[in-house]
């Protein structure tokens, strides 16, 4: 009987012990803020500053200020 009881407390108490957790490395992970307008309005982690298409790529500092304006 004792037995069981301590069984018991001892499998309700590991339900609350921390579980361990591996590191996963992703893309989220990544810093990426990395390139000419890292540090521009609207760059934020974790995705940097995010041009899908590629449209600033080659882009200088008075295009892209035309671009954020047209926005």
């Amino acid at each position: 009987m004792k037995l069981a009881i301590l069984a018991s407390l001892v499998a309700g108490a590991s339900a609350f012990a921390p579980a361990s957790q591996k590191a996963y490395s992703t893309a989220l992970n990544v810093e990426t803020a990395k390139g000419p307008y890292a540090t521009e309005l609207g760059a934020q982690a974790p995705l940097g500053f995010f041009d899908p298409f590629g449209i600033t790529s080659g882009a200088d500092a008075e295009k892209f200020a035309r671009y954020r304006w047209v926005e």
